[in-house]
């Protein structure tokens, strides 16, 4: 009894040993979560797509701090409940050093509390509601604000495209499309523009002739529909279908292919602003992204989006900032992620501000056929 008792605290030494060294094998274990499946399974697909690539190149470098770096994905079903399930997880079962995530705004903010608490970094590839760094000093993102994406909008709207009379569609129970939607309504105001009507729906939702038929009375001359993909190619198709012809306006909640499969013809002409574009001639950035899409394009035989570009910027940022941190523990991550200025990115040159957010510019895409194409940049 006395060997047996022995063995099992020399194993139980073993694996607290290799759990404060980021995993039993000697690995940086690092966490994921995202949509797997759901309504929005094609952004946690491409994010994940976009990080395992910035990995897979990592470890053929040698690694971080001399050792490999291993994922642990988790599916949260694009639901925030299940989001809060799995971040607990990660951080409490398998005792990883950092967790990326989530995509969705409404999502990483039911994941940052739990991050924050255990002192475990989370840096979130896409989460745009500036509600989702206030949630801690341990949440980091790599992407812009909403509060930037609306200004951006209204901004094309009014300059660019010269109109006055907006609409507005959100969806919400969403924070990410209620505070573009915010944002958005403000700053077209203060460029001299109308905001005519404003209607809402729910994530899930089918049917919105309702909802348009009463935009369709106000007589816009654009509607603005910060929701995601799922939604907004059935809204676009609904609204033609309803003769509304005024170009639609969304933000990068509609970068996927599926906008154009469930939206087809109803979608081409309109616009979205977003994080990047292959074809955006940026001699800031020009060369990494072709290195990029090249290796993507490799490995996955498809084009990377704005997602996988962003989730491939936000693993190598936190693997950067563990190898300057030299270090797994969460407060010398955290600070070395603070601390990161100027970070070479495939979506720009990337400094995190002392919210803990990134400061950089964004560009407008349009849907024309069946591909997004780049139309302008837009600095902070």
């Amino acid at each position: 009894m006395r060997k047996l008792a022995v063995f099992l605290f020399m194993v139980v030494l073993g694996v607290c040993v290799g759990w404060a060294f980021g995993g039993a094998s000697g690995e940086i274990l690092i966490g994921e979560y995202g949509s797997f499946t759901g309504t929005t399974a094609d952004f946690g697909k491409t994010t994940h797509n976009g990080i395992m690539l910035a990995i897979e190149e990592i470890n053929k470098k040698g690694g971080v701090l001399g050792k490999k770096v291993r994922i642990i994905a988790e599916d949260d079903a694009s639901s925030p409940e299940q989001a809060a399930t799995v971040v607990k997880k990660l951080v409490n079962q398998d005792r990883v050093v950092a967790v990326l995530g989530e995509v969705a705004s409404s999502r990483s903010m039911f994941g940052a509390p739990i991050c924050q608490a255990a002192k475990v970094p989370m840096v979130s590839p896409a989460s745009t509601n500036p509600e989702v760094t206030r949630k801690g000093d341990y949440i980091f993102r790599v992407c812009f604000t909403d509060d930037f994406q609306g200004k951006v909008m209204a901004k094309f709207a009014a300059e660019y495209l010269k109109k006055r009379r907006a609409a507005i569609l959100k969806d919400v129970k969403n924070d990410y499309s209620v505070g573009l939607a915010k944002f958005f309504k403000e700053d077209f105001i203060k460029r001299g523009g109308q905001i005519v009507a404003e209607s809402s729906y729910k994530e899930g939702d089918k049917d919105f002739r309702a909802n348009l038929a009463s935009i369709r009375a106000k007589n816009p001359d654009c509607i603005f529909i910060p929701g995601y993909y799922s939604e907004v190619g059935n809204i676009a198709r609904q609204a033609r279908e309803l003769r509304i012809q005024v170009p639609l306006l969304g933000g990068d909640g509609w970068e996927s292919s599926k906008l154009i499969e469930i939206g087809k013809k109803a979608v081409d002409g309109c616009y979205f602003s977003t994080h990047y574009a292959i074809d955006d001639k940026n001699p800031e950035t020009q060369k990494r992204v072709a290195d990029f899409v090249k290796a993507y394009r490799a490995k996955y035989k498809e084009d990377p989006n704005g997602l996988s570009a962003l989730g491939y910027d936000a693993a190598r940022i936190l693997c950067d900032a563990i190898a300057r941190a030299k270090s797994t523990e969460g407060p010398k991550i955290r600070a070395a992620l603070a601390a990161t200025k100027n970070f070479p990115g495939v979506t720009g040159n990337i400094t995190i501000d002392k919210n803990r957010n990134a400061v950089k510019s964004a560009v407008v895409m349009q849907v024309v056929g069946t591909k997004f194409k780049f139309v302008t940049r837009i600095q902070p």
